[in-house]
Order: C-alpha cells, then structure tokens, then sequence
C-alpha cells in the first residue's frame, strides 16, 4: 500500500486530577490526514486549513514523528502528508496530539504496521514533545487507542486502558489561546503533602468510577486541589461555568488539557445539551467568541478511513 488517509480524534487530558496519566478521546472533533509513501528519504507536507503551522518537517508536529519513524525503520523511504485540520492547535483538545499520533499510526500502516504499539506511541510523544517541550503520553494514548487511557509510566512506557461508561461529554473552547508550554511553567514545583493525598485519593476513585460504571463516584471524583487552581486564571469564566454546569446536572469537569477548553461529563445526552447552554451563556455575558461539543467518548482512536 502507497496512500493511507485517517481520521485521529481530538482528546481530552488530565481529566481534573489525573495531571499527565489520564486521559480520552473524543467521537467529535477530529483531524483528516492523508499520507503517501515515497522511494527517496524526505517528509513533504502540506496543510488543507488556515492555521499556518509549519511545513518544515522538523518544526511540524508529524514531521518530526514522521522523521523518527524513517530513522527507527532504517529503509531508503519518505513520506508525504496532507493535514486538514479541524482541532484547533492551542485549543486544549489534543490538536498536536492529533496530528502526532494520526501520522504515527498512518506510517506504520503503510509500512505494514512493523512497529507495536508501544513503539507508535513513542513516536508520536516525540511530536508532543516539539509542542510542549514534554514527552507526555495522555493525549496520545487514547487517541491511538481509543477510549480511556491510563499512563502509570513514561520510563518505561506501561499504558493501560480503561473500560470507561457510555458518558457524554460537552467541550467549551472559548477563543482565546493557551500555549501548553506557558501552562506548565505557571505550575507549582512542590506540592503539599496533605493536597497530594487528595490528589491520589481523586484519582484512585475516578479509575474505579470508570471500572465500576459508578456516575456518582466519578463525579466524586473529579476533583483538582493541585493544578486547577493555578491554571483556572488563565481562562475567564471558568470558576462560573464549572459551577453552573455542575448545578445543571453535570458530573463533574474541569480544563480539557492545559485550556483554554472546559469539560464536563453527564450521564445523558440531553443533560450534556443543557450543560452547552449553560457553558455558552457564560460566555456570551462575558463577550468571548468560542465554539462548543456535545459528543461522547471515541473508543476507536485512531482510524483508517
């Protein structure tokens, strides 16, 4: 096979408290990319939007997956990929990741998927790390493999999947942008020991919510005393919305990522439609553009079209 084109799911990370080990994948929206192989060793991109990112492959988040999957191959091959993308990059909803791992998982397709698994997620943790300046794994993992991840180590890479509920969760992305890289350089470096323990008390409990199909213990659950309350000022409204949306019936929710996107999980559809309402309300009030998602949890990942 010489042209593969695929569909990689926006994700949603962290997931409140698990900051950097959890993470989902989203049925809505997702990045179109196409991706031919060539005989000579060069990575050709070119972008069906208007977001301007780059084409040079090695300031591209799938070039730069790409390159590392001809080194790792070691044959006299190229690759050239068209990305229509539809996450916005700086959303918080895995736009990098989308494109890391689309292009991670279309290479090893086209070269009869040679690589495991594991071997695709690390190369496309090398496109996240060109975004973040971080090898992280919570959005690449479920968007790969779909559904809910959990990343219990980097070092070795030790992912597991989690059967998660049949949730539905809505997306506020207010139009302002939040770089990942600025998000993390406003975190704390120490943590308290009695937040810690909440902190891991949290995430315990949303792991079993999910494993045990248990609405109110994931809504228990989802619970930040640690990076919440730093990266909430960097997006107006939020204490607001995650309030009101609570009192309309959500779950439970928080940022999406590092923001500036705002999730919220509930257990039906027509709750997640009135959580929307409440979530564009406040932003209308306040005057800030923004787009929004009522959808569910993608249990495909990554998929070839």
């Amino acid at each position: 096979m010489k042209k593969v084109k695929i569909k990689s799911p926006g994700t949603v990370a962290n997931l409140v408290c698990g900051f950097d080990i959890l993470g989902l994948a989203l049925n809505e929206p997702s990045d179109i990319m196409e991706l031919s192989l060539l005989d000579e060793p060069k990575v050709i991109i070119h972008n069906r939007d208007n977001y301007n990112l780059p084409t040079e492959a090695e300031k591209n988040v799938a070039g730069v997956v790409l390159l590392s999957v001809m080194e790792k191959a070691g044959k006299h091959i190229g690759f050239e990929i068209t990305i229509e993308k539809h996450i916005k990059p700086g959303s918080g909803i895995g736009s990098s990741a989308a494109s890391a791992a689309g292009a991670a998982v279309a290479a090893n397709h086209l070269l009869g998927n040679i690589f495991s698994i594991d071997e695709v997620v690390q190369f496309a943790m090398n496109g996240e790390k060109l975004a973040s300046g971080v090898k992280h794994a919570d959005n690449i993992a479920p968007c790969i493999l779909g559904g809910v991840s959990l990343i219990r180590a980097i070092h070795p890479l030790d992912i597991i999947s989690i059967p998660s509920p049949d949730l539905f969760v809505t997306v506020i992305h207010p139009q302002i942008e939040v770089r990942t890289s600025d998000a993390r350089q406003i975190l704390k470096q120490q943590v308290l020991l009695k937040d810690a323990i909440r902190q891991w008390g949290n995430i315990a409990g949303l792991v079993t919510g999910f494993m045990k199909n248990d609405f109110d213990l994931i809504g228990r659950s989802l619970e930040d005393v640690i990076i919440e309350p730093v990266r909430s000022i960097l997006i107006p409204g939020f204490d607001e919305v995650k309030r009101k949306c609570k009192e309309a019936g959500a779950l439970g929710g928080g940022i999406s990522g590092s923001g500036p996107s705002v999730f919220m999980l509930s257990k039906d559809e027509s709750t997640a439609k009135g959580v929307e309402l409440v979530m564009k309300d406040v932003y209308n009030r306040i005057g800030i553009e923004y787009n929004t998602y009522v959808t569910t949890i993608n249990k495909k990942g990554v998929e070839i079209l």
